[in-house]
C-alpha cells in the first residue's frame, strides 16, 4: 500500500480544483486520510476497481471536487445517490462542510466502510444505509449527485424525485440521461479524462 503526501495529492488535484474560489486548510489532510482508510479497506473489501493511489485520487477524488464546483452557491443539503465508496459525496462534504451531505448506500459493507470515513475524520455526515427510495417520503435534498451507478434509469427516476433544485450526474457524454423534467442543462467535461462530462441539470 502506498501513501500519498498531502503536497502530492494537492498536485494531482490541482487540474480539478483550479476554479476553487477557497479551499479548507484541511481538505488534503483529509483526503489523505480517507485514500489510506480506502486502500486499507479495499485490500479485502471491493470497494473501487481502481488500485493504484494517484489513479484513485485523481478520478475519484478528482471528478468529486469537480462536481463540487458546480454546485449553486446556496445550497444547503445534498443527496449522494449510489455513494459506493462515498462518490462524489465524501469529497464534497470535506470541500464545503456547511453543506449537510447524506450518503444513500444499499451495499451492507460499503456503507460500513462510510460509516468508519465518516467517524474517522469527524463529518457531520448521515449515511443511509438503504435505497435511496426507501428514505422517508416527504424528504427532499436540494441537489442530488450520481456517479457510476448500475442502473442509470432508475437511479435517475430516484433522484428526479428527491431533488428540488439541481442534479449533478458524472458519466460519459455517449451514456448521459435525458432529464425533461430539468430544463436547465449544461454539459461541461472533466478534466484530465476521455470522454468524462458532468452534466449540470436545474429545474428552471
Amino acid at each position: 500500500m502506498s501513501t500519498l503526501s498531502d503536497s502530492a495529492i494537492a498536485n494531482l488535484l490541482h487540474p480539478y480544483l483550479q476554479t476553487a474560489p477557497e479551499i479548507p486548510a484541511t481538505l488534503f489532510p483529509q483526503l489523505s486520510a480517507y485514500l489510506d482508510l480506502l486502500l486499507k479497506w479495499n485490500a479485502r473489501t471491493n470497494l473501487t476497481a481502481i488500485r493504484d493511489p494517484e489513479e484513485i485520487v485523481r478520478r475519484h477524488f478528482g471528478e468529486s471536487l469537480f462536481a463540487a464546483l458546480h454546485l449553486a452557491p446556496q445550497t444547503p443539503t445534498l443527496l449522494d445517490l449510489g455513494s459506493g465508496a462515498g462518490f462524489p459525496g465524501l469529497p464534497i462534504a470535506l470541500l464545503s462542510p456547511q453543506i449537510q451531505v447524506t450518503l444513500a448506500e444499499s451495499q451492507n459493507k460499503k456503507a460500513t466502510f462510510l460509516r468508519e470515513v465518516v467517524r474517522s475524520l469527524g463529518l457531520n455526515t448521515e449515511v443511509w444505509a438503504n435505497r435511496a427510495e426507501s428514505l422517508p417520503a416527504g424528504r427532499r435534498f436540494h441537489t442530488v449527485t450520481l456517479r457510476a451507478v448500475d442502473n442509470m434509469a432508475a437511479a435517475v427516476a430516484a433522484a428526479e424525485l428527491r431533488a428540488t433544485h439541481r442534479l449533478l450526474v458524472l458519466t460519459s457524454a455517449a451514456a448521459a440521461p435525458a432529464l425533461p423534467d430539468f430544463p436547465g442543462q449544461g454539459r461541461i467535461a472533466v478534466p484530465e479524462s476521455e470522454g468524462r462530462i458532468l452534466l449540470v441539470a436545474d429545474r428552471s
